[in-house]
């Protein structure tokens, strides 16, 4: 039976902690990357009970490429949930700006339950019976809740006593002992995507063990009930391909200019859905409409990449129908189980869920069966740990909140609703592109964000920053968290 754990992909790590719990650095097990540091930071399974079975974090930097300017360690939160903060460090460190890396230690950890860090494991053979979220019936909905609970079960037998301990709650406990072990005073933070969830209830919990925080694509943690949720999400999907077809009807060098863009892939849904549509990435088989769009147009726009995913559609728009045949869904990373740990969503049955799914595809109608949706299925029936609340981060210092106006993922709004959360500290920093992700899209961004790190220089309030231009390239946007 194949067993698929929570992201088997990241650096190895040998290095191990001393007896004081002070970091212990070795170089990572990746000739090809040197420079990269890595150590194990030993935390309680579940800070409630500090004294009782513990779980090896794995870390990683590199350290300041100017030691006499160096400021201190930053440490990165990283997103999904679960992206490996040390394969970001290892091996993507140019997402980092110059100057950051000059002045700081880039420090990041795989949070618990991925990576390196006691991994979600659970059977390959069980997540690739996943059933579809288009439930069509009753029968369907509780299927899919007795498949969560017996998936959930196999999980918990796999992965041991953390499965029931991977909320963000936790997490934030985590990352205070990592401050601790590098020997800050105070937390130099910048988190993204999800890891603003971790900086932002880092803040709250520790709002005078700040020293200077970025919140990056920002999640909203607030927003109360599963119907806003989806709805939040659908809306700033939806905004992200109507900016794609306006860029396309304007640009002479999109691949469809001319034609009429939403007709051609409502047409490649269609095919999708048939079963007809020739995966690009594995030729001789077909793409579901739920890759087509998760992970074909959604992909593309977080990198703001429209000229891409232009010419990627007149392609399979090109391409010669396969014979009709059933297509599958792919199964959810088994991280998942750390968004259900953090997000209430709670559906009461069928009829509910068809109302969601049907305010989605009005909300959304060029991308039906948006992830978020996936998620919302695959946690029918899970106990929630660390749900949603409004932020009181009282006596923090000033917060840096940035996000795109055009993000596909986390919405303009919620980054304007979190910086109001946060009050007097929160200061929003708005990009006027697209894409998800910021801090390093052009002089303006960059020299923002940089300048508030290192000399805790805060841009005045409503400050904006123009769209880079080319605002869409051909082939990957700013390097993304």
């Amino acid at each position: 039976m194949a067993v698929i754990t929570g992201l088997a992909a990241a650096p190895a790590v040998h290095a191990s902690p001393s007896a004081t719990g002070a970091l212990r650095w070795a170089p990572c097990d990746d000739p090809e990357k040197p420079g990269a540091e890595c150590a194990i930071l030993s935390v309680p399974v579940d800070w409630a009970h500090p004294d009782g079975p513990r779980l090896d974090l794995a870390v990683a930097r590199r350290k300041a490429t100017d030691p006499n300017a160096r400021v201190g360690s930053m440490v990165f939160g990283p997103g999904g949930p679960g992206d490996s903060g040390v394969e970001m460090v290892v091996d993507r460190i140019s997402r980092f700006s110059p100057e950051v890396r000059r002045r700081f230690d880039i420090v990041s950890f795989d949070p618990r339950g991925v990576g390196g860090s006691n991994p979600v494991t659970c059977s390959g053979d069980l997540l690739a019976e996943r059933p579809s979220p288009e439930l069509r019936s009753q029968a369907d909905f509780d299927a899919t809740l007795e498949y969560n609970r017996r998936l959930r079960a196999d999980c918990r037998a796999r992965t041991g006593p953390v499965f029931d301990h991977l909320d963000t709650a936790q997490t934030v406990r985590d990352l205070d002992a990592l401050r601790a072990a590098l020997g800050e005073r105070k937390l130099t933070f910048h988190g993204s995507s999800y890891g603003t969830l971790l900086g932002a209830q880092y803040a709250e919990t520790y709002p005078r063990r700040v020293r200077a925080m970025v919140l990056e694509s920002v999640m909203d943690h607030s927003v109360p009930t599963t119907r806003d949720f989806l709805k939040a999400e659908a809306a700033t999907a939806e905004d992200s391909f109507h900016e794609f077809v306006k860029w396309c009807d304007g640009a002479a060098d999109c691949a469809l200019h001319g034609r009429d863009v939403r007709a051609v892939w409502q047409g490649l849904l269609a095919r999708a859905g048939r079963g007809e549509l020739e995966d690009p990435a594995k030729p001789g088989t077909s793409l579901s409409s739920s890759d087509l769009v998760n992970k074909m147009a959604f992909r593309k726009f977080y990198a703001a990449d429209y000229a891409g995913l232009a010419t990627a559609i007149a392609g399979m728009d090109a391409s010669r129908p396969l014979p009709a045949s059933p297509t599958s869904v792919a199964p959810l990373p088994p991280a998942t189980p750390v968004f259900c740990s953090d997000w209430h969503l709670p559906v009461r049955d069928y009829q509910e869920y068809a109302s969601l799914v049907a305010m989605m595809n009005m909300t959304a109608p060029d991308l039906p069966y948006l992830l978020p949706i996936h998620m919302a299925a695959a946690c029918l029936g899970a106990p929630t740990a660390n749900p949603q609340h409004r932020l009181d981060s009282h006596g923090a210092p000033p917060i840096l909140v940035s996000n795109a106006l055009h993000d596909p993922a986390t919405g303009y709004p919620w980054a304007v609703s979190v910086a109001r959360q946060l009050g007097r500290s929160g200061v929003l920093l708005t990009y006027e592109g697209h894409g998800h992700g910021s801090v390093t899209s052009g002089p303006c961004m960059e020299g923002a964000v940089d300048g508030y790190l290192t000399d805790l220089a805060v841009p005045p309030r409503g400050t904006s920053c123009p769209a880079v231009p080319p605002s869409f390239r051909q082939g990957p946007g700013p390097a993304r968290g």
